[in-house]
């Protein structure tokens, strides 16, 4: 990994996903997607974690009514997944070591730090031991902008929201999809390895400019 372009800061924004790119999450929703699924018999698949994982929540209840032909509404999914998901979060959930560093390092340097997820602002904001509105100029969700990041748009948003040119910003993921989505829109991309057997690190890794593996890398910053 070539550190000099994350420090001293090669750039003017900096977007950061949230689950498994600067908080360790795959147990939770590891846990939520098997509790869901033996509910109604079905054996879980790390397939179809993965897909979660771009969709979001609306476009993933949607994505599981037709994949496992459930008669549910996507309203009632969302409801069952919130529900498995908001005790871990509310309580458990903390930053990776160095993330919390690094992103105060930046803003200290006068770069702009946005937050975009596909996560639900309701959980997002509800974390204990996280504090998004203090550590993010702007935060972004994947419901706000109603597609999912295999399309460019919550980067996009999240640049304008911080009034930096997408050319000026990097955006920190952990799913290839984003990354592409996002390389393919002008960003500087950088991969982050998340300690979850579902993420293709080789081919993650391979679609960004840039890789980490952890944050700690990048501490003590100068």
């Amino acid at each position: 990994m070539n550190n000099t372009t994350l420090w001293p800061p090669a750039f003017d924004g900096a977007i950061f996903d949230f689950d498994g790119t600067i908080a360790e999450t795959a147990y939770i929703w590891e846990h939520v997607d098997r509790a869901f699924l033996g509910a109604r018999g079905i054996p879980y698949s790390e397939e179809y974690a993965r897909a979660l994982a771009v969709l979001g929540f609306d476009r993933g209840a949607r994505y599981t009514i037709e994949r496992y032909n459930l008669r549910e509404t996507e309203e009632d999914i969302v409801d069952e997944w919130k529900r498995l998901s908001w005790a871990f979060y509310r309580s458990e959930v903390t930053l990776k070591p160095g993330a919390r560093s690094y992103i105060l390092s930046l803003k200290r340097r006068g770069v702009r730090c946005a937050l975009a997820t596909s996560n639900e602002p309701e959980l997002v904001r509800s974390m204990e031991h996280v504090d998004a509105a203090q550590l993010f100029d702007a935060c972004v969700f994947a419901c706000e902008v109603g597609v999912p990041k295999d399309q460019p748009d919550i980067y996009l948003e999240a640049a304008r929201r911080m009034d930096v040119d997408s050319t000026r910003c990097i955006v920190f993921e952990d799913i290839e999809p984003g990354i592409c989505a996002a390389h393919g829109a002008g960003f500087l991309t950088c991969a982050v390895k998340a300690e979850d057997t579902s993420q293709d690190w080789e081919a993650v890794s391979a679609a960004a400019d840039l890789a980490l593996t952890t944050w700690e890398d990048l501490v003590p910053l100068s």
